[in-house]
């Protein structure tokens, strides 16, 4: 029998199984893996109805808790725009570094338990968040009661965003 083939499925049998090889490979399987299972980093909104991008929001973890801030506006309408429609702590205060996302928690394949303000229109609703396309995507569902009554909207990751 030919010790050929017996050398070619030990050479190709890493490769075939997905084992790494270098030591450098490690790192990049890691921070992939990090990057497809965590929302957290920065992340922009697409507007419902002109489908452009419309703020860049970045996701942190506090505590096993996310929360999601925004961290830039593109196109504003105003120079120092503020969220007017928001009530409580959150009226009048500036856009950027409004906190928009909190309290959510890991569940299943995505967190959720947490609140999310639109503002837009200052209504704010429970929330929760899954990862799509490789964690490329996230798609972020607010609801009042029950989650099939609500409004879906798809988040991408920024280009820059680090895992």
């Amino acid at each position: 029998m030919s010790k050929t083939p017996l050398l070619l499925a030990y050479l190709f049998a890493p490769v075939l199984l997905g084992v790494p090889m270098l030591g450098g490979t490690i790192p990049t399987a890691v921070a992939q893996d990090s990057r497809q299972s965590s929302p957290i980093g920065r992340w922009q909104t697409v507007d419902d109805a002109t489908g452009k991008i419309k703020a860049v929001v970045r996701i942190q973890e506090e505590n096993g808790t996310l929360y999601g801030t925004i961290e830039k506006l593109v196109s504003p309408r105003t120079p120092d725009p503020r969220c007017t429609k928001c009530t409580g702590s959150m009226r009048d205060k500036p856009l950027i570094g409004l906190r928009i996302l909190w309290g959510l928690r890991a569940s299943g394949s995505g967190w959720s338990g947490g609140q999310i303000v639109d503002p837009d229109n200052g209504n704010t609703y429970r929330c929760e968040i899954y990862l799509e396309e490789g964690g490329n995507k996230l798609k972020v569902r607010g609801y009042i009661g029950f989650s099939f009554i609500g409004r879906t909207q798809y988040w991408l990751r920024a280009a820059d965003s680090p895992t």
